[in-house]
């Protein structure tokens, strides 16, 4: 079977940090939305598109 090991890695990392937090959720994205604060790097969000009102014809 075909590995990507860009994923594998990825897979890796995220479980390693999840470790770290003992599977908590919350702490995990506490401690990711700190790393983000102190990144430096320009956050953007963009608003969730709503689903169109079609009418039922």
């Amino acid at each position: 079977m075909w590995k990507d090991e860009v994923l594998e890695e990825i897979y890796r990392i995220r479980e390693e940090h999840a470790k770290l937090f003992n599977y908590d959720l919350q702490a995990i994205c506490d401690d990711l939305q700190k790393k983000q604060a102190v990144s430096g790097r320009k956050i953007i969000s963009v608003p969730l598109k709503q689903p169109s009102q079609q009418s039922n014809k």
